[in-house]
């Protein structure tokens, strides 16, 4: 039998002899993980004099600064941190110590990983940063800090969403009122054209409808499909909306793609309490879509006979 070449041993000896070690440092990173997670900082701090890697990360590239960030362990964030953790390392989907802190409202944690460096603008994978998700939940204290530390309330996700909007389809009004005042653009639109205020009316939040409208949004700005504000409430029945915006100046008259008013959008989908609503604030029901049909129509094929005795009164 041929010997081996002795470039191949010598590394098969050195795989062999190495590998004992390198399974107890996984070991002392897996357990480095799990301790941050529950806030244990006296086993922190032995492992990592053992010899634990404070960057090492699981499979989905989740560290123990992380895991200490999740669980709202203040006094471990600030060991891994004094032990040189990255602060700016990412998971598979992009996301950082710090959109951690932002989506589970510590805002404690949030101050301190800016102070120590942590990247305003890193964006999930799904194109969040941390203003945008801070702004989704409703947590005020964070939208504050993220905005006095320079963060841009302009950008948009892969959706072409900004903070603002996602502000205001959850129905946050008070973050909102804070990203209006930081200058958020009012009428920038998403991939879809809707703009802020369309969201919000579709969703029926009316307390941010009445605060973009005081911003000065277009309370006729349309989407894509030539939709308004108006319409959206309409056909979601959000009567309360509906009436926000007729009193704030809405066409009640406009036509999207397909010549659909919101009063044509409020027959067909059965929301006969905003008929007498909007026919109250010039709704005309003699105008017709682009099939030729008007309100009461559209009544009559859908067998919505409340709509066609309201409508037959005008």
């Amino acid at each position: 039998m041929r010997a081996r070449p002795i470039s191949i041993t010598l590394c098969l000896l050195t795989l062999l002899i190495g590998l004992p070690a390198w399974s107890q440092n996984a070991d002392l990173d897996k357990e480095l993980r799990l301790v941050a997670a529950i806030g244990d900082d006296e086993a922190v701090e032995k492992l990592l004099d053992a010899g634990a890697n404070v960057d090492a990360a699981n499979k989905f590239n989740k560290t123990a600064l992380m895991m200490a960030v999740e669980n709202e362990n203040l006094d471990t964030v600030v060991l891994l941190l004094t032990w040189g953790a990255n602060v700016n390392a990412h998971t598979v989907a992009n996301c950082t110590a710090l959109t951690f802190a932002a989506e589970n409202g510590h805002s404690g944690i949030a101050a301190l990983l800016i102070e120590r460096g942590a990247s305003l603008h890193d964006r999930t994978r799904a194109g969040w940063d941390a203003l945008t998700i801070a702004a989704r939940y409703g947590f005020t204290d964070i939208v504050e800090q993220l905005l006095h530390r320079g963060a841009n309330p302009r950008t948009g996700d892969k959706e072409g969403r900004t903070a603002l909007m996602h502000a205001a389809g959850k129905g946050r009004p008070k973050v909102v009122e804070l990203l209006l005042t930081a200058q958020a653009d009012r009428e920038v639109k998403d991939k879809e054209g809707a703009t802020a205020l369309i969201i919000a009316a579709g969703e029926g939040h009316d307390a941010v409808v009445t605060s973009l409208i005081r911003h000065g949004a277009d309370i006729d700005a349309k989407d894509k499909l030539g939709a308004t504000a108006l319409i959206w409430a309409a056909g979601q029945g959000h009567v309360k909306v509906a009436e926000r915006l007729l009193a704030g100046g809405a066409d009640p008259n406009h036509q999207d793609a397909d010549g659909i008013t919101a009063l044509m959008e409020a027959v067909t989908t059965g929301h006969n309490e905003l008929i007498e609503i909007l026919m109250r604030y010039n709704a005309a029901p003699t105008l017709k879509d682009n099939r030729g049909r008007t309100p009461i129509d559209i009544a009559k094929q859908k067998g919505n006979d409340e709509a066609v005795a309201l409508l037959a009164q005008r």
